[in-house]
């Protein structure tokens, strides 16, 4: 529900098409319902690249511009997603929103460091990922059955396709661990965006 409020905030949404677990879709529908009249909810698949082209299969055919977002990131302030979708439109068939590393990154070998990488060359990827929508039905039809992408973005890179950084936010953090609810929650405590 705070992902999809906060993206119905943005102003720049017209469908939302929710991808969720089988036996979940009716529960969500209706949580869903009230926030976004008309929302599309379907059912995921075996892997998250599965999942995406289910939402993409249920969006409208004139749908031009496509964001794909984890409720995970479900503080993700408003003008993130009106971030991504102007830089598409301007032009950019695809656009992720970053944050600078922050942290010291090492690549190892088993348990042994093999190098520092200079974390000025780094960003954190979040979402919403906004992609014009032919380039990213094209890059879902031309993977390989079985590919894991971890994000659409490194499907349209595959393909030779650009993508555009525009900033992300520090709020958009993955609640995925114990400690992310606890400082969601603090966050939404506080009255986050």
């Amino acid at each position: 529900m705070h992902a999809v409020r906060r993206a119905a905030a943005s102003g720049v949404i017209d469908v939302v098409v929710v991808v969720a677990p089988t036996a979940a879709c009716d529960e969500v529908r209706a949580l869903l319902a009230p926030l976004v009249p008309g929302v599309v909810v379907v059912p995921g698949g075996a892997e998250r690249q599965d999942s995406v082209r289910r939402g993409l299969d249920a969006l409208p055919d004139d749908v031009d511009v496509v964001l794909v977002h984890d409720a995970a990131r479900c503080l993700t302030p408003p003008a993130v997603f009106a971030g991504v979708v102007a830089a598409v439109r301007a032009g950019s068939p695809a656009v992720v929103p970053v944050l600078p590393v922050s942290d010291t990154v090492k690549r190892v070998a088993g348990n042994t460091v093999v190098e520092t990488v200079d974390r000025s060359e780094l960003v954190a990827v979040q979402t919403p990922q906004g992609f014009a929508a032919g380039p990213l039905r094209a890059a879902h039809a031309a993977a390989a059955p079985g590919t894991a992408a971890t994000d659409d973005a490194g499907l349209l890179e595959s393909l030779g396709h650009p993508v555009r950084v525009v900033p992300g936010h520090q709020h958009a953090f993955k609640v995925t661990r114990p400690v992310d609810l606890v400082l969601a929650r603090a966050l939404l405590a506080e009255g986050a965006p």
